[in-house]
């Protein structure tokens, strides 16, 4: 291939070892490659010699890839210039329209697939080529038209037989162009074939997850039952008691990396719907602040809170507002040694900076590297190995960014270097004062509902899995109810009309008859009309909730199990007919 038939590729990235990256990829194309540092050295280059195609890298210190992208194809020359962007960050939806408009050809996200690079370049350049050879067809045509021309006016004979030619040469060139059209039809179609299958490893990704989730939870409650049990038992020594305390952090622990990793599935899917109320921070700070207690007392941390007089009420999801604080709060403790000392304050924004809830918590822990600041809040991004050497998935912080955002706020990191402690600000709007008021209103009623006292109750516990079943059972008959047990659903049903319970603790993914089709039985049994059916199941979607309510069940409860809230449950159970019992057996 001489110089002139030599294509050109324009590789822009402004660190050094991505170009070095991307040129050992597409080496073996045999492409002219050509390297640029900034948006602006990329431009020069672009002014030198034409490109069949620009790989563009989003994030550059002095103009970004968008930026970039929008000067080149503002320019005529280059206004249909092919370009990739190559980002190593999720890009939203709007980034993505926005970079379409731009005139994107394609994303490659970091890190990148050789092969796929090397295919998308490749499909451009053989374009490219394609083109310029047309080109060069056209040229080669117009100066035969030109010679027939010529020879027109001295030979009619010779005029034949140029055109003969002529056509002879056409008829290549449209066998030429037939065979790469052809080409371009199988080049698209195996491209939608690999859209296809990366769109069905995402689903297989998530049922992966959830799956998943399911499989680590059934064990999880039999432990988590086990532990609750040993904390209702007075410890024979100091050490049982030490030991019980680290088995409960660890399966909280265990409980809350599940739980983040399918919330990290849920956003970047958008299958997150938030359940928006009037939200009191108060009480959202005190949630947040119970769940930390333990790892707090743990470690010796002090926990500081300020929290200026007056409500402030905000519009938003009680449960994600506490997971937001939550994972701050256990971020902090984490990256904090034993002894430091935690912040936690909330205040009104000043009024020129609109009305707006202003939380801080700050630490005195390891500090955050200001090369590792930016990227904070990236999905699997970790800061430096905590003091106690237990790191995480990296998710705690993307979730809370992406939480944040769905709230209409903002979120943002500040430390002043390693060893130094860290500080995370969220602002949240403030909702109007209508709803504030309604708030304050409903407060009262919700207090009175608590405490529910539990007097003694029938159950009737289903679940295969025996180490949970009995586990469950144990705890519930320390607390002084009755219980039988059931292990699939056949026995279940049989058990149910002798038993009469009232309250019906029923798993859901049973083998052979699933917990679903054992709960429209027991609602299509009259005798047990007045009993309650709470789900105890490992997957905790929306999509679940809503098939267990079809289902028949009242209530559904997740693995591990909420002991308190059952407890509330079982305290709200309606009274108990008279002689409803005196006939079970």
């Amino acid at each position: 291939m001489n110089d002139e038939d030599r294509v050109s590729v324009l590789l822009v990235d402004d660190q050094p070892a991505r170009l070095l990256s991307y040129e050992a990829i597409l080496d073996s194309l045999g492409l002219d490659l050509v390297k640029a540092q900034s948006g602006t050295e990329a431009l020069h280059r672009l002014m030198e010699r034409e490109f069949a195609a620009v790989l563009l890298d989003v994030n550059m210190p002095d103009i970004d890839g968008f930026e970039t992208a929008a000067l080149i194809h503002r320019h005529p020359r280059f206004e249909k210039t092919p370009i990739i962007f190559v980002t190593a960050v999720h890009v939203t939806d709007l980034d993505r329209l926005r970079g379409y408009k731009l005139g994107a050809f394609d994303y490659v996200y970091v890190p990148v697939v050789p092969e796929i690079l090397r295919n998308k370049v490749l499909v451009l350049a053989e374009l490219h080529a394609q083109r310029k050879k047309l080109e060069r067809l056209n040229r080669t045509l117009e100066q035969a038209n030109a010679e027939l021309g010529a020879l027109n006016t001295s030979l009619q004979a010779e005029r034949a037989r140029e055109l003969q030619a002529l056509n002879e040469v056409l008829e290549r060139a449209n066998a030429e162009l037939a065979q790469r059209n052809a080409e371009l039809v199988r080049e698209v179609a195996e491209r939608k074939r690999v859209e296809s299958a990366l769109q069905e490893a995402d689903r297989r990704k998530n049922e992966f997850l959830a799956t998943l989730s399911h499989e680590l939870r059934n064990p999880l409650a039999a432990v988590s039952n086990a532990v609750r049990l040993l904390e209702l038992v007075p410890p024979t020594d100091p050490q049982s008691g030490s030991a019980r305390q680290v088995l409960g952090r660890q399966v909280g622990h265990l409980v809350r990396l599940i739980d983040d990793l399918l919330d990290v599935s849920r956003i970047t899917s958008g299958k997150i719907a938030l359940r928006k109320e009037p939200v009191d921070l108060a009480t959202v700070v005190a949630r947040a602040v119970e769940t930390v207690r333990p790892a707090l007392a743990a470690r010796r941390q002090d926990l500081d809170l300020s929290v200026s007089r007056g409500s402030m009420i905000v519009d938003g999801d009680p449960i994600r507002l506490a997971q937001v604080l939550g994972n701050l709060l256990a971020n902090a403790v984490k990256y904090t040694g034993e002894g430091g000392r935690i912040r936690l304050a909330i205040e009104r924004a000043p009024e020129h900076l609109g009305e707006a809830a202003v939380i801080r918590v700050e630490d005195t822990g390891i500090g955050i590297a200001s090369d590792m600041l930016p990227r904070i809040f990236d999905l699997f991004s970790q800061a430096d190995h905590p003091p106690d050497g237990q790191g995480g998935l990296g998710v705690g912080l993307a979730l809370v960014r992406e939480l944040v955002a769905l709230h209409g706020g903002t979120v943002a990191a500040s430390s002043a270097g390693a060893g130094q402690g860290a500080a995370f600000v969220v602002r949240l709007p403030l909702a109007s004062a209508r709803a504030a008021q309604a708030t304050n209103a409903a407060e009262p009623g919700a207090r009175s509902r608590a405490g529910l006292a539990a007097p003694a109750r029938r159950v009737l516990l289903v679940d295969d899995n025996r180490d949970s079943a009995e586990s469950l059972a144990a705890l519930l008959t320390m607390l002084g109810h009755e219980v039988y047990q059931a292990y699939d659903g056949p026995a279940a049903l049989a058990a149910a009309p002798n038993w009469l319970p009232d309250l019906v603790l029923l798993d859901i993914g049973m083998p052979g008859m699933s917990g679903y089709e054992v709960a429209r039985g027991l609602r299509a049994d009259p005798r047990l009309d007045g009993a309650t059916l709470i789900a105890l199941t490992g997957y905790g979607s929306a999509k679940d909730r809503h098939e267990s309510r079809a289902a028949g069940f009242d209530g559904h409860l997740v693995k591990p199990i909420d002991f308190d809230a059952l407890e509330h449950i079982i305290g709200s159970l309606p009274p108990r007919a008279p002689g409803r019992h005196s006939q079970a057996a």
